[in-house]
């Protein structure tokens, strides 16, 4: 586990074969790359965790004035937090929610398979966590638009991607985007190592940050490195069933990679089955619902206005599953139209409901 400016020295060989090493942590999955003169590949023989290359042991060099560092030996992160309690400057009780951590750094509206990804990276280095922006929309003057996830449903996500971050659920932390929007590249690096205090980012190949995205993934690298983090820089994870071009797009950085674009092309059109293999895991629409409207046995009809994320195209959306709560999921039938979302299904009863709400949240999740 690495924290702090780290490098890795490229002369690991075999004797008898070239083995490319993830920092000895077992990286599976994505390609990973810090572009520092550094190229980094997913471990094949190693499983996660289980093993650690003595010889990149040997010729790991901890650089810089590291926030985390212990004097002759790797740096690992539970350690490299509790120094931080030494701090004179910094109380733990004035620590920052993500302090000590590993950052995914991007936009997290769908938080689809690539967005996974980068939280699984992150959790084999340390604790995982997402830094999402909130208030873009409305700082840069962009139309409205529903969340592909809806904010109460981002929680639970997140909770399903435990079994991909070794059992640990990544946490959302939000920074308002109006107080880092016109922070240089360098003020943002800045923010993130003396404000926020983590030991490390992940970021995508064609992540841009500071004011008017004027830094890429390799500033990043070299900035990071100049405040003591860590960047780790991982290949898009590319869409395995439409390749670049194959959809139109708005989006110029679209080179064929999954992205929150895509999902939304997706659900304009109705293709439920691609949201899936986007997302890794079927789209679900959060309906606020007047309580006295559920009393009816088959039919249940939302206005749109009431939907709390965005539903797929007007249609007939059968194999359907509604869920309330802690009740039992109930197949439905999904019905979308210009106004009106209804929700069909056989013969149901809401059992301990409390009818004296007035709104209740229904969960209609998509096969």
């Amino acid at each position: 586990m690495l924290c702090g400016g780290s490098r890795v020295l490229q002369h690991l060989s075999d004797h008898h074969h070239h083995t490319s090493i993830g920092l000895g942590l077992g990286f599976c999955g994505a390609k990973i790359v810090q572009l520092s003169s550094l190229y980094l590949r997913p471990c094949q023989a190693m499983a996660s965790g289980r093993h650690f290359n003595h010889k990149l042991q040997q010729r790991m060099i901890s650089s810089y004035g590291s926030h985390c560092r212990n004097p002759g030996e790797i740096p690992i992160l539970h350690n490299c937090f509790s120094q931080r309690e030494d701090d004179p400057e910094l109380s733990v009780e004035g620590l920052s929610p993500v302090s000590g951590g590993i950052v995914a750094l991007g936009k997290f509206d769908a938080l689809h398979i690539g967005h996974r990804e980068l939280t699984i990276q992150a959790s084999r280095i340390g604790t995982p966590y997402l830094l999402s922006f909130v208030g873009m929309a409305e700082v840069l003057g962009w139309e409205p638009r529903a969340p592909i996830v809806a904010k109460c449903d981002r929680k639970r996500v997140l909770a399903s991607w435990a079994s991909y971050c070794g059992n640990r659920a990544p946490e959302e932390h939000e920074i308002e985007f109006a107080s880092v929007r016109h922070l240089t590249p360098r003020q943002f690096v800045e923010k993130l190592s003396k404000e926020l205090r983590v030991c490390g980012v992940v970021a995508g190949e064609n992540y841009r940050f500071g004011y008017k995205a004027s830094g890429d993934a390799s500033e990043l690298v070299r900035l990071c490195e100049e405040y003591g983090i860590t960047a780790y820089i991982i290949n898009s994870v590319m869409d395995k069933k439409q390749g670049p071009g194959k959809r139109d797009s708005v989006d110029s950085k679209d080179r064929g990679q999954v992205s929150s674009t895509r999902v939304r092309q997706a659900l304009a059109v109705g293709d439920m089955r691609y949201v899936s293999e986007l997302l890794g895991r079927g789209h679900r629409l959060i309906l606020q619902v007047r309580t006295q409207d559920m009393r009816s046995e088959t039919i249940i009809s939302i206005p749109r206005s009431s939907v709390l994320n965005l539903p797929p195209a007007n249609g007939i959306y059968e194999a359907c599953l509604l869920l309330l709560g802690d009740e039992s999921s109930v197949p439905c039938t999904l019905v979308v139209d210009t106004s009106n979302i209804h929700v069909e299904t056989e013969e149901v009863r809401f059992c301990n409901l409390d009818w004296s709400q007035e709104f209740r949240l229904l969960s209609v999740e998509f096969d």
